[in-house]
């Protein structure tokens, strides 16, 4: 704070000024009057003296109590000024993504950009563009052309061009797996990674478009560029074409890499690639890590390529499709063991037991397991990819031997929930059943009408098919995990268990990141656009790992964390300073705790708020 008065009056009137710099703006705010010249005069005979101690002493109470008075006036009667916008604009500005942009400045993404233009001439900033479109992916998800429109939201309000975008993302496309790879080797500076255990699963990303890419095929060279927006699977039955994304994950739940690939691709065939690329990036005397998936990635070659290396493969086993000899072994009432305490256990007890007896909640609850030897591949329903002589492919049986076992388990608790779901399909059947024809139904694997069945010698008549309903029952409560390990049973089910983890990583990109659909049309743009959201998830993950880890007594959900960040809005008062327009949480006191940015006060100077926005902060 400085002293100002007018010194061409004759009678000048002494203030207390504040200098303010607000974004690119600078002020100057007269926070407090200490008196008129003449009235001064009654008190003292230096007014310009007596001025300047009152200021000195202001700046030293300020300093000291970290607290300053200000006089603010309000016109009640003043009208906003006039605006030639088509829409009124909020004038709040975010300031929850600070947090967020620690975690940003600590992976060095702004080293990444530096290194791939230093012998580029480009007259933007992509850093700058890459954060904020990485922010607004998680606080504000939408277009790019959407996400560019509220920039203004941010406290910093950063300035570019929609063009330079698109440009950042063709950038960033060129760069794809340097980037991945630096994202990966940065996290291990800001997180210790867990990679012991390396999680992988895909899913299919639909976007707004109405026909496929078709494959373009090179006059010359005659190679072959597969369209990456491709009709396939949709699980909501979308008819939209779609993008199908890979991804590994830590034991953490924290990403480590991703691949992007044409919505039809078989997905068995994203995991060698993808994972051979993480062997290189883990580096020499790092690969040797165990590989975890469902039962739809667990080709043969896949589970033969995670037994070498050192590497192993704990992965879901389809207990209906193993060969008649295992099925036998599986529902033969021996050997079965409590997971508990490994006493013998019968399988018939644990289905016959009275569920609502206190005294049978331990049981209720556990669960019994079988370890059964299969390393004959065929045994447990693999099939492996033939090149005919016509280059064509063909699946076949595979009759490979490979090292491994399956684990069994039995669960009463499982069982009486696969009953319950299947009792409401038998309801849905029934009533099928009496309204229309069966026949005007798609039928599935998974769908009701599969207990539908056409009554022997008629060609209208339908009646439930009881063989089919006893036959699934049969399996209610199994459940099946093939591996090389020879690890505690125990252990090995807590690995699979985590799997979870990477469905949550699918729906967080979905329904917190909103990253369908995407309006993209170009290869590079489109999976730019999913390097973007990844970024976006590596940095949330690696902020909700932090905030847990910080109080283990609170779990803060991914709705909790991001509603906070969303919300953490100042309002401007007067240029004086920002008054907080949000309330305290467990999540904003987690934040604080990790990382100490003073962001849960009521008010704050515009210095303040620009020293946080630094790096170096």
């Amino acid at each position: 704070m400085k002293l100002w008065y007018d010194k061409k009056s004759k009678d000048p009137t002494y203030f207390i000024q504040v200098g303010i710099r607000n974004g690119k703006k600078v002020t100057s705010k007269n926070i407090a009057k200490i008196g008129k010249h003449s009235e001064l005069l009654k008190i003292t005979d230096d007014p310009l003296a007596y001025a300047k101690e009152q200021v000195a002493k202001y700046n030293e109470e300020a300093k000291k109590n970290n607290k300053v008075d200000m006089e603010i006036q309000l016109d009640l009667t003043q009208k906003i000024r006039a605006s030639n916008e088509a829409a009124s604009a909020s004038t709040l500005k975010n300031i929850g993504y600070l947090y967020l942009q620690r975690l940003y400045y600590q992976l060095e993404v702004d080293k990444f950009f530096s290194h791939i233009i230093k012998d580029r001439k480009i007259s933007f900033n992509p850093d700058l563009v890459n954060r904020f479109m990485t922010y607004s992916r998680i606080l504000s998800p939408d277009s790019k052309l959407g996400s560019y429109e509220k920039l203004d939201t941010f406290y910093e309000e950063p300035v570019f061009n929609y063009q330079h975008i698109m440009r950042t993302m063709d950038l960033m496309y060129e760069h794809y797996y340097e980037y991945i790879e630096h994202l990966f080797k940065a996290s291990g500076k800001v997180f210790k990674r867990n990679t012991a255990v390396c999680y992988y699963d895909c899913t299919n990303f639909y976007c707004e478009a109405e026909y496929q890419d078709p494959d373009y095929v090179d006059e010359v060279t005659g190679e072959v560029f597969t369209g990456l927006r491709q009709y396939g699977f949709s699980k909501d039955h979308k008819p939209n074409p779609l993008v199908e994304i890979g991804l590994f994950m830590d034991a953490d739940g924290i990403p480590i890499s991703m691949c992007v690939a044409p919505g039809n691709t078989n997905e068995q065939k994203t995991v060698i690639p993808l994972k051979k690329e993480l062997v290189k990036m883990f580096g020499e005397g790092k690969n040797k890590f165990i590989y975890c998936a469902d039962a739809g990635l667990s080709s043969y070659h896949i589970r033969n390529f995670n037994s070498m290396g050192g590497r192993a493969f704990v992965v879901t086993q389809s207990v209906k499709k193993l060969s008649d000899a295992l099925k036998q072994a599986v529902f033969n009432d021996c050997d079965y063991r409590l997971l508990s305490d490994d006493s013998p256990v019968s399988i018939e007890v644990l289905k016959s037991l009275d569920k609502k007896d206190e005294k049978n909640r331990f049981l209720y609850e556990n669960k019994a397991y079988k370890v059964i030897e299969a390393n004959t591949l065929l045994d447990v329903g693999l099939y492996e990819e033939k090149i005919l002589n016509n280059g064509k492919t063909k699946k076949v049986k595979s009759k490979a031997v490979l090292k491994q076992h399956v684990i069994i388990t039995f669960s009463r608790k499982a069982m009486e929930y696969q009953r319950f779901i299947r009792n409401r399909q038998i309801e849905r059947a029934k009533k099928i059943l009496e309204k229309i024809n069966p026949e005007e139904y798609k039928k599935g694997p998974n769908d009701v009408t599969r207990f539908i069945k056409k009554v022997e010698n008629s060609n209208d008549k339908y009646e439930l098919d009881i063989e089919k309903i006893r036959e699934e029952e049969k399996y209610d409560g199994f459940y099946a995990i093939a591996t090389n390990l020879d690890d505690s049973v125990k252990e090995i089910l807590a690995i699979n268990e985590q799997r979870y983890k990477i469905e949550e990583c699918f729906r967080i990109l979905k329904t917190d990141f909103a990253s369908r659909p995407y309006f993209h049309r170009t290869r590079e743009r489109i999976i730019a656009h999913f390097m973007i959201c990844y970024t976006a998830l590596l940095i949330y993950r690696l902020l909700e790992v932090k905030l847990n880890r910080f109080d283990k007594n609170i779990h803060l959900t991914a709705r909790n964390i991001i509603e906070t960040l969303q919300n953490m809005q100042v309002a401007n008062i007067s240029d004086f300073c920002y008054a907080s327009q949000y309330t305290g949480s467990k999540t904003l006191t987690a934040l604080e705790g990790v990382f100490a940015l003073g962001l849960d006060k009521q008010y704050y100077l515009p210095k303040e708020l620009n020293k946080r926005c630094k790096k170096n902060y």
